[in-house]
């Protein structure tokens, strides 16, 4: 069972936006930070474990002049956690940029036949990788110092618009990059005719979200179903999985977010999922929903035009 805390103020709001919310966990510091997309701005802020204190920022385009590629936020934001350097991504119609703690900003441009860049994951020990609107994955190499951000690789797998990338153990559902020496296509699987809006990997599973509602399993090395279930009656717009416990976190546009437990059977090996908590967020059209610690205690929701994000944990 969970329980809501007290929510976070925002300076602005939420856009209706795939997986517009997430958050970086600080626990040396008791802290957690957040950041959602609202036009062309980026709404970053700290709070305290128990919603106190913190602080509040937003990310806006320079007034006058010709803003520079990736600096009119369009897509979704998140953080990206590398081994040596946390880093802010920013997607937009114009470009990608990639933002340290301590440093500036490193912008790079779209291919010319990309309209706009959509999921971000963080892959292996020094790589991050955007899809684009033309079914490209720009993999970019992260330097352990400096901002000599590179296109290590351009992944030309997919014939449509990528609407999310996940990875686990530097391997993205679907290609696995690491070098120009290794990334290939490890597998297809075979989805329903609705947008798959959210993926997100964990020991060896796929599991996608769907605009009927559905969410699906899928085996990462072979493609195969294992499991579905209609989760939702509307959209589903953000999944979420705990690592350390295989907790599953989905968001819709019926209001709902839902927890679920994934585990493989040790007799069979069958992928299973079990329903564990349903939370209904009155009068909203979820748009963004993120686990707040590893072991899946706690969440975070973000609606659109809302102006506070709602928290949640296990009592």
């Amino acid at each position: 069972m969970y329980r809501r805390d007290r929510s976070v103020q925002l300076g602005g709001s939420s856009s209706a936006l795939y997986n517009n919310l997430s958050v970086l966990r600080l626990p040396q510091r008791q802290l957690a930070c957040f950041c959602t997309v609202h036009g062309p701005a980026v709404n970053v802020l700290s709070a305290a474990t128990d919603g106190l204190g913190g602080s509040q920022r937003q990310l806006r385009p320079p007034r006058g002049g010709r803003s520079p590629p990736g600096s009119l936020p369009r897509g979704p934001a998140a953080w990206c956690v590398l081994p040596a350097r946390v880093l802010l991504v920013l997607t937009s119609q114009k470009g990608v940029q990639v933002r340290g703690l301590l440093w500036g900003a490193s912008s790079r441009f779209l291919p010319a036949q990309a309209v706009f860049a959509r999921g971000i994951s963080a892959a292996g020990e020094r790589f991050i990788c955007v899809g684009t609107s033309s079914g490209t994955v720009l993999v970019f190499d992260i330097p352990h110092k400096g901002t000599n951000v590179t296109v290590s690789e351009v992944l030309e797998e997919h014939r449509h618009a990528i609407t999310d990338i996940a990875a686990e153990l530097g391997q993205c559902a679907g290609v696995q990059p690491g070098g120009k020496e290794v990334t290939e296509e490890v597998t297809r699987a075979p989805v329903p005719s609705c947008t798959c809006s959210s993926v997100k990997l964990w020991n060896g599973v796929v599991a996608a979200g769907y605009g009927n509602g559905q969410i699906r399993l899928y085996e990462a090395a072979t493609g195969v179903l294992r499991a579905e279930v209609n989760a939702h009656a509307r959209w589903i717009y953000a999944l979420d999985l705990a690592p350390l416990t295989g907790k599953l976190l989905s968001g819709a546009e019926d209001s709902f977010v839902h927890v679920w437990k994934l585990s493989r059977n040790p007799d069979t090996d069958d992928v299973e999922i079990e329903h564990c908590h349903a939370e209904c967020v009155t009068d909203t059209q979820i748009c963004g929903a993120r686990f707040c610690d590893p072991e899946g205690c706690s969440f975070a929701v973000t609606g659109y035009d809302l102006s506070e994000i709602f928290r949640y944990s296990q009592v």
